[in-house]
């Protein structure tokens, strides 16, 4: 790899050929599309793991860096080229760039949310929450359902023991934020949650352990039991869904031999990472996060999750507002200490592991947070929240490796070229398990929804 201090002639005109704004493919689309116009899209994927940035992760810090925009747009942070030509992302994220010519950018994200809990439910149902933007400061019922609520509802005849599982915490910021969960669909499509003991390293896997004195030929007995209840009792009364949920649970063992993750060899365990920097005192940010040495682990987790057949996985990378990637202030400092390390060295090993053990292809990984950081840093040497446009990554699954798609202005500040809204990320997952993102889903009164409200990325895909 280059030298990734300095640029070449050939890659300054690269990064620059577009007014500062880093290579993007709004005319090589249509040159590949020139040349081969019968390209087919790939086979649909079976898991999609879904990597959630609570708190809003800088573009400028890591995916669309401006090296030519004035210093207090740019920041401190230098480009490094990657192992896709013309790619350039952080130098804070060297593992990453090992892997770019798997992944894609999107680096037109916009939406008009600018406050945690809204953007955080626009982010992850594709809807925006209804009323004026606002951080909820009370429990909020979820209305529309979270991506994997979808999959799991349009996979319910599959008998799957656990179509959607999420992990190491629900995230919050007065409250838990309603976009995780069934919503309309109720809570028969809520995940299976799967919790972090951080000081033991490991995972809550004896929730998903039967008693030693329930033996199999009980268990079948209390299935007997109760379908002949069913005869004679209303539906109401007795929920069948969630007692079927539950026995499928204690018969499953890939699932438990899943979330026992101390079975991985020391060496993988590792190339994940474990974050073991002793927090700074008297901090107010991401050295406080709960579970940080565990961050690399919960992808690790999500991959042996994916391998027992649960097709969608979310996880939360951090917890609670205040204590994530929410740098108000010294957004430099906390994005190399603290932040981008962990996330590099975690992301880059799990797209590793699935593309050696052959599954990279039939599994998209999307990372995103709710929105990006302001253009220009406040005096607090950090950056505020913008979700006017920022950067997420769809990996694998059938996606070019890569591309880039959109492109931000000459500040990073709005999409300048195709600009991509939550709504287009909901039909693009949606898009890829085979589902038709114009198709109609039902809540429980029987009213009819648009499956997502945009239109899948097909581009990416060679569609």
């Amino acid at each position: 790899m280059p030298d990734h201090s300095l640029f070449t002639r050939r890659q300054l005109i690269q990064f620059t050929g577009t007014g500062a704004l880093g290579l993007h493919l709004g005319g090589l689309w249509r040159a590949a599309e020139a040349q081969s116009p019968g390209a087919k899209p790939s086979a649909k994927i079976k898991a999609c793991i879904l990597v959630f940035y609570y708190g809003g992760p800088s573009q400028l810090e890591t995916y669309d860096l401006k090296p030519f925009a004035p210093a207090e747009v740019r920041g401190e942070f230098q480009p490094i080229a990657t192992s896709a030509p013309g790619v350039y992302i952080s130098e804070h994220l060297p593992h990453m760039a090992k892997w770019m010519h798997k992944a894609a950018i999107i680096r037109s994200v916009t939406h008009q949310a600018r406050l945690h809990d809204s953007a955080s439910i626009h982010a992850l149902t594709g809807r925006p929450l209804a009323g004026p933007d606002r951080e909820l400061f009370e429990p909020t019922p979820q209305f529309y359902p979270s991506y994997g609520s979808v999959v799991a509802h349009s996979q319910r005849h599959s008998q799957r023991d656990v179509p959607f599982a999420a992990l190491p915490f629900p995230f919050r910021n007065v409250h838990e934020v309603p976009a995780q969960g069934g919503g309309f669909l109720g809570t028969t499509y809520d995940p299976l949650w799967i919790d972090v003991k951080p000081d033991e390293k490991r995972y809550a896997a004896e929730l998903l352990q039967r008693a030693q004195a329930l033996t199999d030929q009980r268990l079948r007995d209390r299935r007997r039991l109760l379908g002949g209840l069913d005869q004679i009792a209303s539906a109401d009364l007795l929920p069948r869904p969630y007692y079927e949920r539950a026995y499928r649970l204690l018969e499953s063992d890939a699932i438990r031999k899943a979330a026992e993750i101390g079975e991985e060899p020391t060496d993988v365990r590792e190339r994940y990472g474990f974050d073991t920097v002793p927090a700074a005192t008297g901090g107010n940010g991401a050295e406080l996060a709960y579970a940080r040495q565990m961050r690399g682990q919960n992808l690790l987790l999500a991959r042996r999750l994916i391998e027992a057949g649960v097709p969608f996985v979310n996880v939360n990378d951090c917890r609670q507002q205040g204590q994530n990637w929410d740098a108000h202030s010294a957004c430099m400092d906390q994005h190399k200490k603290w932040l981008l390390p962990q996330a590099d060295r975690g992301l880059a090993a799990l797209v590793e592991d699935l593309e050696n053990r052959g599954l990279l292809d039939s599994t998209l990984i999307v990372a995103m947070g709710e929105f990006g950081r302001t253009p220009r840093i406040n005096a607090n040497a950090g950056r505020d929240h913008w979700p006017d446009c920022y950067s997420a990554l769809l990996i694998g699954g059938g996606v070019t490796g890569g591309a880039i798609y959109g492109a931000s202005d000459r500040l990073a500040a709005y999409p300048e070229v195709d600009p991509v809204t939550p709504g287009d990320i909901a039909a693009t997952i949606f898009w890829r398990f085979g589902l038709d993102p114009a198709s109609e889903i039902h809540d429980q009164t029987g009213r009819p929804h648009r499956l997502a409200a945009g239109e899948p990325l097909m581009r990416l895909f060679g569609a």
